[in-house]
């Protein structure tokens, strides 16, 4: 009998388990381009553009550390955490494309927009005990 929650599956496809089986990761909320994102350690993923070129290292400064069933999110407990990542690549995102139309003055407008995001793969997530 296969179990209910196949977590190795989970895990080929991105995703992650949620509640009960968080337990033992340890994963950072960081904040880079206006955005928040949650990252592991191997973890691969598009943020904004950094302007550094591939295999530079890059390091952000943690908003929230969970370690198990500890958790790190105040000032204090974070001054000394840190997420070091290396940049791995360039990539382009989706093409978005607009188009205006005015009625009866013949008034149309089209263009697009392709963002360009930076690559980076977390390589470790250190916080002072």
């Amino acid at each position: 009998m296969a179990p209910a929650f196949d977590t190795d599956r989970l895990h080929a496809r991105g995703a992650r388990p949620h509640g009960r089986y968080t337990s033992s990761f340890v994963y950072a909320v960081i904040k880079t381009g206006g955005k928040q994102e949650r990252v592991e350690e191997g973890q691969r993923l598009d943020v904004e553009l950094l302007g550094k070129a591939t295999g530079e290292e890059v390091s952000f400064a943690p908003i929230l550390v969970v370690d198990g069933a500890k958790v790190l999110a105040t000032p204090a407990d974070l001054a000394g955490a840190k997420v070091e990542a290396r940049v791995v690549g360039e990539a382009k995102g989706p093409k978005v494309r607009g188009f205006i139309y005015k009625n009866k003055t013949r008034g149309r407008r089209q263009w697009g927009h392709r963002q360009h995001y930076s690559t980076i793969e977390v390589t470790s997530i250190t916080r002072e005990v």
